[in-house]
Protein backbone atom coordinates (compact mmCIF):
# COMPACT_ATOMS: atom_id res chain seq x y z
CA UNK A 1 0.00 0.00 0.00
CA UNK A 2 1.38 3.42 -1.02
CA UNK A 3 2.06 5.98 1.63
CA UNK A 4 0.38 9.40 1.67
CA UNK A 5 3.76 10.99 0.87
CA UNK A 6 4.09 8.94 -2.31
CA UNK A 7 0.63 10.02 -3.55
CA UNK A 8 1.49 13.62 -2.81
CA UNK A 9 4.75 13.43 -4.81
CA UNK A 10 2.96 11.83 -7.77
CA UNK A 11 0.35 14.59 -7.80
CA UNK A 12 3.06 17.25 -7.71
CA UNK A 13 4.92 15.64 -10.63
CA UNK A 14 1.69 15.37 -12.63
CA UNK A 15 0.80 19.03 -11.95
CA UNK A 16 4.26 20.17 -12.98
CA UNK A 17 4.00 18.21 -16.23
CA UNK A 18 0.62 19.76 -17.04
CA UNK A 19 1.91 23.24 -16.29
CA UNK A 20 4.97 22.64 -18.46
CA UNK A 21 2.87 21.38 -21.36
CA UNK A 22 0.59 24.39 -21.06
CA UNK A 23 3.58 26.73 -21.16
CA UNK A 24 4.88 25.03 -24.32
CA UNK A 25 1.47 25.32 -26.02
CA UNK A 26 1.18 28.96 -25.02
CA UNK A 27 4.63 29.68 -26.41
CA UNK A 28 3.66 28.13 -29.75
CA UNK A 29 0.43 30.15 -29.86
CA UNK A 30 2.30 33.34 -28.99
CA UNK A 31 4.95 32.66 -31.61
CA UNK A 32 2.26 32.03 -34.24
CA UNK A 33 0.47 35.22 -33.32
CA UNK A 34 3.72 37.17 -33.57
CA UNK A 35 4.49 35.63 -36.94
CA UNK A 36 1.01 36.49 -38.19
CA UNK A 37 1.39 40.00 -36.88
CA UNK A 38 4.77 40.33 -38.60
CA UNK A 39 3.48 38.93 -41.89
CA UNK A 40 0.51 41.28 -41.78
CA UNK A 41 2.81 44.20 -41.16
CA UNK A 42 5.34 43.19 -43.83
CA UNK A 43 3.08 43.95 -46.78
CA UNK A 44 2.53 46.92 -49.03
CA UNK A 45 -0.68 47.92 -50.78
CA UNK A 46 -0.56 49.89 -54.05
CA UNK A 47 -2.87 50.93 -56.86
CA UNK A 48 -1.90 50.29 -60.46
CA UNK A 49 -3.56 51.80 -63.52
CA UNK A 50 -3.54 51.40 -67.29
CA UNK A 51 -4.92 53.83 -69.88
CA UNK A 52 -5.70 53.43 -73.55
CA UNK A 53 -7.26 55.67 -76.18
CA UNK A 54 -9.92 54.14 -78.41
CA UNK A 55 -12.18 55.26 -81.23
CA UNK A 56 -15.82 54.16 -81.18
CA UNK A 57 -16.79 51.55 -83.76
CA UNK A 58 -20.59 51.64 -83.35
CA UNK A 59 -23.04 54.55 -83.41
CA UNK A 60 -26.70 54.84 -82.44
CA UNK A 61 -28.55 57.92 -83.70
CA UNK A 62 -32.16 58.99 -83.31
CA UNK A 63 -34.15 61.71 -85.03
CA UNK A 64 -37.58 62.88 -83.85
CA UNK A 65 -40.31 64.62 -85.83
CA UNK A 66 -43.75 65.80 -84.76
CA UNK A 67 -47.03 67.31 -85.99
CA UNK A 68 -49.95 69.02 -84.29
CA UNK A 69 -53.58 69.30 -85.38
CA UNK A 70 -57.02 69.88 -83.78
CA UNK A 71 -58.22 66.59 -85.24
CA UNK A 72 -56.44 63.33 -84.41
CA UNK A 73 -56.97 61.70 -87.86
CA UNK A 74 -55.56 64.81 -89.55
CA UNK A 75 -52.52 64.74 -87.27
CA UNK A 76 -51.97 61.06 -88.03
CA UNK A 77 -52.17 61.57 -91.79
CA UNK A 78 -49.75 64.48 -91.64
CA UNK A 79 -47.31 62.43 -89.54
CA UNK A 80 -47.55 59.57 -92.03
CA UNK A 81 -46.63 61.94 -94.87
CA UNK A 82 -43.69 63.33 -92.89
CA UNK A 83 -42.44 59.82 -92.15
CA UNK A 84 -42.38 59.04 -95.88
CA UNK A 85 -40.34 62.20 -96.53
CA UNK A 86 -37.96 61.47 -93.66
CA UNK A 87 -37.33 57.93 -94.93
CA UNK A 88 -36.83 59.24 -98.48
CA UNK A 89 -34.30 61.79 -97.22
CA UNK A 90 -32.35 59.23 -95.18
CA UNK A 91 -32.23 56.68 -98.00
CA UNK A 92 -30.97 59.41 -100.34
CA UNK A 93 -28.11 59.82 -97.85
CA UNK A 94 -27.19 56.15 -98.27
CA UNK A 95 -29.16 54.59 -95.40
CA UNK A 96 -30.67 51.21 -96.24
CA UNK A 97 -34.34 50.90 -95.28
CA UNK A 98 -33.58 47.67 -93.38
CA UNK A 99 -31.22 49.61 -91.11
CA UNK A 100 -33.89 52.16 -90.24
CA UNK A 101 -36.05 51.51 -87.17
CA UNK A 102 -39.30 53.47 -86.94
CA UNK A 103 -40.60 53.65 -83.37
CA UNK A 104 -44.23 53.79 -82.32
CA UNK A 105 -46.18 57.05 -82.32
CA UNK A 106 -46.51 59.03 -79.11
CA UNK A 107 -49.78 60.94 -78.79
CA UNK A 108 -50.01 63.98 -76.50
CA UNK A 109 -53.34 65.80 -76.07
CA UNK A 110 -53.10 69.59 -75.79
CA UNK A 111 -55.72 71.00 -73.43
CA UNK A 112 -57.34 74.40 -73.58
CA UNK A 113 -56.42 76.99 -71.00
CA UNK A 114 -59.10 79.09 -69.27
CA UNK A 115 -59.05 82.88 -69.09
CA UNK A 116 -57.64 82.48 -65.58
CA UNK A 117 -54.69 80.53 -66.96
CA UNK A 118 -55.91 77.16 -65.64
CA UNK A 119 -55.80 74.02 -67.77
CA UNK A 120 -59.24 72.67 -68.65
CA UNK A 121 -60.38 69.19 -69.67
CA UNK A 122 -61.16 70.33 -73.23
CA UNK A 123 -58.75 69.03 -75.87
CA UNK A 124 -57.89 71.70 -78.43
CA UNK A 125 -55.29 69.76 -80.41
CA UNK A 126 -53.21 66.60 -80.59
CA UNK A 127 -49.45 66.45 -80.88
CA UNK A 128 -48.03 63.29 -82.43
CA UNK A 129 -44.34 62.41 -82.11
CA UNK A 130 -42.36 59.70 -83.87
CA UNK A 131 -38.70 58.68 -83.75
CA UNK A 132 -36.47 57.03 -86.34
CA UNK A 133 -33.36 55.18 -85.16
CA UNK A 134 -30.20 54.02 -86.90
CA UNK A 135 -27.57 51.65 -85.47
CA UNK A 136 -24.49 51.39 -87.66
CA UNK A 137 -20.78 50.68 -87.77
CA UNK A 138 -20.38 53.48 -90.33
CA UNK A 139 -19.60 55.88 -87.52
CA UNK A 140 -18.33 58.85 -89.55
CA UNK A 141 -21.19 58.63 -92.02
CA UNK A 142 -23.93 58.62 -89.37
CA UNK A 143 -22.14 61.32 -87.35
CA UNK A 144 -22.31 63.57 -90.40
CA UNK A 145 -25.96 62.67 -90.94
CA UNK A 146 -26.79 63.65 -87.36
CA UNK A 147 -25.45 67.14 -88.10
CA UNK A 148 -27.09 67.66 -91.47
CA UNK A 149 -30.49 66.00 -90.96
CA UNK A 150 -32.05 69.23 -89.69
CA UNK A 151 -32.19 70.14 -93.39
CA UNK A 152 -35.58 68.45 -93.16
CA UNK A 153 -36.84 71.58 -91.42
CA UNK A 154 -36.57 73.32 -94.81
CA UNK A 155 -39.14 70.81 -96.08
CA UNK A 156 -41.61 71.90 -93.41
CA UNK A 157 -40.90 68.95 -91.11
CA UNK A 158 -40.47 69.66 -87.40
CA UNK A 159 -37.39 67.48 -87.13
CA UNK A 160 -35.01 67.28 -84.17
CA UNK A 161 -31.68 65.42 -84.33
CA UNK A 162 -30.68 63.87 -81.02
CA UNK A 163 -27.00 63.61 -79.99
CA UNK A 164 -25.50 60.32 -81.26
CA UNK A 165 -24.37 57.63 -78.84
CA UNK A 166 -20.95 56.10 -79.48
CA UNK A 167 -19.90 52.61 -78.37
CA UNK A 168 -16.85 50.34 -78.55
CA UNK A 169 -17.81 46.74 -79.29
CA UNK A 170 -14.47 45.06 -78.43
CA UNK A 171 -14.49 46.25 -74.83
CA UNK A 172 -14.57 42.79 -73.22
CA UNK A 173 -11.43 41.65 -75.05
CA UNK A 174 -9.65 44.90 -74.21
CA UNK A 175 -10.66 44.74 -70.55
CA UNK A 176 -8.62 41.58 -69.88
CA UNK A 177 -5.39 42.94 -71.35
CA UNK A 178 -5.79 46.31 -69.63
CA UNK A 179 -6.29 44.73 -66.21
CA UNK A 180 -3.08 42.76 -66.78
CA UNK A 181 -1.27 46.02 -67.62
CA UNK A 182 -2.70 47.66 -64.50
CA UNK A 183 -1.43 44.74 -62.38
CA UNK A 184 2.07 45.17 -63.87
CA UNK A 185 1.93 48.87 -63.08
CA UNK A 186 0.96 48.04 -59.49
CA UNK A 187 4.02 45.81 -59.11
CA UNK A 188 6.34 48.51 -60.50
CA UNK A 189 4.93 51.01 -58.02
CA UNK A 190 5.32 48.53 -55.15
CA UNK A 191 8.95 47.84 -56.13
CA UNK A 192 9.73 51.55 -56.17
CA UNK A 193 8.18 52.07 -52.72
CA UNK A 194 9.92 49.05 -51.22
CA UNK A 195 13.27 50.05 -52.71
CA UNK A 196 13.04 53.51 -51.16
CA UNK A 197 12.80 51.88 -47.73
CA UNK A 198 15.49 49.27 -48.35
CA UNK A 199 13.12 46.35 -48.91
CA UNK A 200 12.25 44.03 -51.77
CA UNK A 201 8.90 42.97 -53.12
CA UNK A 202 7.86 39.37 -52.56
CA UNK A 203 4.90 37.39 -53.90
CA UNK A 204 1.48 38.89 -54.53
CA UNK A 205 -0.71 38.51 -51.44
CA UNK A 206 -4.03 39.71 -52.92
CA UNK A 207 -5.42 41.69 -55.81
CA UNK A 208 -8.78 43.30 -56.49
CA UNK A 209 -10.10 45.04 -59.57
CA UNK A 210 -10.88 48.71 -59.02
CA UNK A 211 -12.95 51.02 -61.22
CA UNK A 212 -13.05 50.43 -64.96
CA UNK A 213 -14.23 53.54 -66.73
CA UNK A 214 -14.62 55.05 -70.18
CA UNK A 215 -14.35 58.83 -70.38
CA UNK A 216 -13.94 61.49 -73.08
CA UNK A 217 -10.34 62.30 -73.97
CA UNK A 218 -8.56 64.54 -71.44
CA UNK A 219 -11.40 64.14 -68.95
CA UNK A 220 -10.60 64.30 -65.24
CA UNK A 221 -13.90 62.75 -64.13
CA UNK A 222 -13.63 59.88 -61.65
CA UNK A 223 -16.40 57.80 -60.10
CA UNK A 224 -16.36 55.00 -57.52
CA UNK A 225 -18.96 53.23 -59.65
CA UNK A 226 -17.13 53.73 -62.94
CA UNK A 227 -18.07 55.88 -65.94
CA UNK A 228 -19.29 54.72 -69.32
CA UNK A 229 -19.23 57.70 -71.68
CA UNK A 230 -21.35 57.37 -74.83
CA UNK A 231 -21.23 61.01 -75.92
CA UNK A 232 -17.71 61.03 -77.41
CA UNK A 233 -16.38 59.48 -80.59
CA UNK A 234 -12.85 59.27 -79.20
CA UNK A 235 -12.53 57.99 -75.64
CA UNK A 236 -10.03 56.94 -73.02
CA UNK A 237 -10.32 53.71 -71.06
CA UNK A 238 -8.84 53.44 -67.56
CA UNK A 239 -8.43 50.17 -65.67
CA UNK A 240 -7.44 50.13 -62.00
CA UNK A 241 -6.12 47.26 -59.86
CA UNK A 242 -5.56 47.36 -56.09
CA UNK A 243 -2.77 44.93 -55.15
CA UNK A 244 -1.06 43.86 -51.91
CA UNK A 245 2.49 42.40 -51.96
CA UNK A 246 4.67 40.80 -49.32
CA UNK A 247 7.81 42.75 -48.51
CA UNK A 248 11.08 40.91 -47.81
Amino acid sequence: MESPGTNKNTALVLAAAIIGLALVICSFIAAGALNNFASNKNTITVTGAAKKQIRSDLIVWRGTFSVQSPQLPDAYNKLKQDLARVKSYLMAKGIAEKDLVVNSIQTIPIYQTSSQGMQTSVVEAYRLIQTVEITSKEVDKISELSRTSTELINQGIQFESQPPQYFYTKLNDLKVSMLAEAAKDARVRAEQLAKSSGGKIGPLRSAKMGVFQITPLNSTDVSDYGINDTSSLDKEITAVVNAEFYVK
